[in-house]
């Protein structure tokens, strides 16, 4: 017989598609479709030198498969972890004789331990750079009266204020993390700087404790102490007490935050705040899979003020978000709007309008980028011009459409392209094997297919007639993608029995003849088949079940 087979070959197959049982499958059903295998693919059913060759692999790779699946303990590792799981750190000295659950909980500890170690080894690194355009001068100009100096028709658009931030992390044990974080701000040319160091550490499960020094050049040195602790399961507790010191003295400062689940989705939250600025602060925040809601009440000195504001999510792959808010106090009121798309895998941009009196009108521009945020405030006039306005809503709109149609989208296109060429390259020599593993199992299949077809014929029963795999391109915008995918009529006439064939949801490409004839591309199952004489088609996305005959299949061939 066959050697084992090797740890790659093992690590590229997906033992409940290569059994064709689904992963809540029973010791029955796996026993039924390992013995159906076995008598496809037993070596001494084939006299050929190299189909017998062919047949002991396969026969091997099915019964490992079945070997995993049907010990318990195995297959509770190898759901929670899959192949890579049997071979995990720590796995020697597990105890075999376990329930699955105890097994589970024993290596979800590894995993924790594992977990623990990378941690140490990163800072997430976390950083905010805020850049102020003043660009008042494109809607109200002060020297409209001067238009004759030389120099003075073009509007002067400048940098009022600069700020930027960023802090690390360094995890020092598995509940000890230090934080370091600075900034840097500067304002119509005056401008300073500080330097913070923290130390968090996780007391329980319930709390943690963090304290904090600081010092800067325009305030002197910080010290301060926070607390977090969960009360019940539905509520927890913040307090944050700081000195700050500085030439006028000590100035004292405590902030209490007091936060209860009210339901699934709901929190509410009570804020006082002692000090210099001491104020009391009530919100309700809902956050739902569609929604963003926040109303909040502050009573404080000098600033009093009610928001209300709303954010819709939809459920795009863009994970496109609209919102609003208005807001009213002792100060003024700002009503805001904007959106924000995510246009990368790892970039979010967002645009608002912010319209107030007395503050005037503004256009914020935000991009997230990772852990980094570029943040741009442009403030655009001082009155409520219907000018401004317009241009900052519509203006925004029409740069991003532009540079997505022009820029983006071919940019992410031919990203797609390099990663699946990459993709494809790492994989050639895998696939090229699969294919010759998919080749030498339709050979193995054609007398077992002779016998299944001439049972169902004789019962006027399921036939495949045709069945395709892979990529199909139907949209007439994307003619000029090749249509990549195989021919797998013969392993899946080898899988009907009594005039039935069950697909499970996985990928197609880990059937018993089947490969990936396009990977990390869409692919669908087409198939037509015959039933009772008469002719059925349908078109299934990979992944997704498959069961036929069905009469929502039948092809209509009236006229």
């Amino acid at each position: 017989m066959a050697t084992a087979l090797s740890e790659e070959e093992l690590d590229n197959e997906d033992y409940y598609s290569l059994l064709n049982v689904r992963r809540e499958a029973s010791s029955e059903e796996l026993k039924a479709a390992y013995r159906r295998l076995c008598m496809l693919y037993h070596p001494d059913k084939h006299r050929d030198p190299e189909l017998k060759s062919q047949a002991e692999r396969l026969f091997n790779l099915v019964h490992q498969a079945y070997e995993v699946l049907s010990d318990p303990q195995t297959r509770a590792i190898y759901d929670i972890y899959g192949k890579r799981g049997l071979e995990m750190e720590g796995w020697e000295v597990v105890e075999r004789r376990r329930t699955p659950a105890e097994i589970r909980e024993e290596f979800e500890r590894l995993q924790r331990e594992r977990e623990e170690r990378r941690l140490q080894q990163r800072t997430n690194p976390k950083g905010t750079i805020s850049v102020g355009v003043d660009a008042t001068d494109l809607f109200d100009r002060y020297d409209e009266e001067y238009e004759d100096v030389s120099g003075s028709g073009f509007p002067q658009i400048e940098i009022n204020k600069m700020h930027i931030s960023q802090s690390i992390e360094a995890p020092l044990t598995a509940t000890d993390t230090a934080i370091l974080s600075g900034s840097l701000s500067t304002q119509n040319g005056n401008g300073g700087g500080s330097v913070n160091f923290a130390l968090r550490r996780v007391t329980s499960a319930k709390g943690w404790g963090e304290l904090e020094f600081g010092a800067g050049d325009l305030q002197g040195p910080l010290f301060g102490l926070k607390l977090f602790r969960n009360l019940t399961p539905r509520c927890f507790v913040t307090t944050n007490c700081a000195l700050q010191f500085s030439s006028r003295g000590i100035r004292p400062g405590l902030t209490t935050v007091l936060a209860r689940n009210l339901d699934k989705n709901t929190v509410g939250y009570l804020q006082w705040r002692w000090g210099i600025q001491s104020a009391m602060n009530t919100s309700i925040v809902r956050d739902t899979k569609t929604c963003h809601f926040t109303v909040a009440l502050q009573l404080g000195i000098p600033h009093s003020f009610a928001l209300i504001s709303y954010q819709h999510k939809f459920q795009d792959d863009d994970q496109t978000r609209v919102k609003g808010s208005l807001k009213a106090g002792f100060f003024g009121t700002v009503v805001e709007y904007g959106a924000e798309r995510k246009i990368s895998r790892h970039s979010v941009l967002g645009a608002a309008v912010s319209i107030g009196v007395p503050q005037g009108v503004s256009l914020k521009v935000k991009l997230n980028r990772a852990s980094q945020t570029y943040f741009f405030p442009i403030h655009l006039t001082d009155q409520l011009l219907p000018s401004a306005v317009f241009y900052a809503t519509v203006g925004p709109l029409v740069i991003y459409f532009a540079m997505h149609r022009l820029i983006i989208k071919p940019y992410l296109r031919a990203q797609k392209e390099k990663e699946l060429e990459k993709q494809r390259e790492s994989t050639a020599s895998d696939i090229l094997q699969k294919k010759q593993e998919a080749e030498a199992a339709v050979r193995l299949m054609q007398e077992s297919v002779r016998r299944i077809i001439e049972a169902e014929e004789s019962r006027m029963g399921l036939i495949i007639v045709n069945a395709w795999y892979g990529k199909f391109v139907n949209d007439r915008s994307r003619r000029n993608e090749k249509v990549k995918v195989i021919d797998v009529t013969v392993p899946l006439q080898c899988l009907v029995k009594e005039s039935k064939l069950i697909l499970t949801e996985a990928s197609k490409a880990g059937l018993p003849g089947f490969y990936d004839p396009c990977v990390g591309e869409e692919k669908n199952l087409r198939v037509l088949y015959q039933f009772r004489g008469v002719l059925h088609q349908v078109m299934v996305p990979d992944g997704e079940a498959l069961r036929i005959p069905k009469q929502s299949h039948r092809i209509d061939t009236d006229g």
